[in-house]
């Protein structure tokens, strides 16, 4: 029977994440919590690992309760502990001083800053494709592949790719439900350079992205619209959801069902 088993937030965009046991439903039907904070240069563009690989050499450590950010770059001989509401610019001048340019850190309480803000809710993928995917990557494991992929919710209980299943023809809604919470997908998540890199050190795997396009497409379920492939750089799905699902919360070992 399909599960929650795993929800991962990433309070800052681009940082570490933090694996939670309940999480919230914005009224955007993010997240709460989720990329709440994004790094920015100078010029208003972001800082993340899609441009900038020394992100990767950061490290981080979330408490959602308190608040609170541990966190080391390798200039640091040791982590800080910085107020998240409080003390913004203080973690703005470590980042800055280690990325070697001024950046600042942005908060959104409403929607975040997800890389598609027209499908803002939680990216969807199953503990079984993230095990089968790092099995294509001689020495990945399935946890060096979850922080490579930097999904929100993962489905246990289910055969890999399951959640290929959460995107139809035009018009068709396919809806998830876990618990009490509704989402429905959109579409197959286009991948970015992200993926090909180690997550601690920033290191590309040679031809990562080659070998994942072909495994992919030979992988790729029966049932699932091809029709959203233009490439087959994507995995995990994009979801949406509605104002009705606002202040609901899912919850660890949460009962997932599909309806079509």
């Amino acid at each position: 029977m399909p599960y929650l088993a795993k929800t991962l937030l990433y309070p800052i965009k681009s940082l570490d994440g933090v694996e939670v046991e309940q999480a919230t439903v914005l009224a955007s039907g993010a997240l709460e919590y989720d990329r709440e904070f994004a790094i920015f240069d100078e010029q208003g563009r972001f800082v993340n690992g899609k441009l900038n690989s020394k992100i990767h050499l950061i490290r981080s450590q979330f408490d959602i309760l308190n608040r609170t950010i541990w966190l080391q770059t390798p200039k640091q001989e040791s982590p800080r502990v910085f107020d998240l509401d409080e003390e913004q610019q203080e973690i703005a001048a470590i980042l800055s001083d280690f990325l070697g340019f001024a950046v600042t850190l942005r908060q959104n309480n409403f929607l975040g800053f997800p890389d598609d803000t027209n499908s803002p809710g939680p990216t969807v993928i199953s503990t079984t494709t993230l095990t089968e995917v790092a099995s294509w990557f001689p020495g990945l494991n399935v946890d060096d592949m979850r922080r490579r992929i930097r999904a929100n919710i993962e489905v246990g209980g289910v055969p890999a790719f399951w959640e290929d299943q959460l995107f139809s023809q035009q018009g068709d809604i396919v809806s998830l439900r876990v618990g009490d919470v509704s989402f429905f997908g959109v579409n197959p998540c286009q991948r970015c350079i992200v993926p090909t890199r180690n997550p601690d050190s920033g290191e590309a795997y040679p031809n990562f992205q080659k070998i994942f396009v072909q495994q992919r497409r030979a992988t790729l379920p029966d049932g699932a619209d091809s029709s959203y492939f233009n490439h087959f750089y994507r995995l995990s799905v994009n979801t949406r959801s509605t104002p009705s699902e606002t202040g609901k919360i899912i919850q660890i070992g949460n009962k997932i069902d599909m309806v079509t």
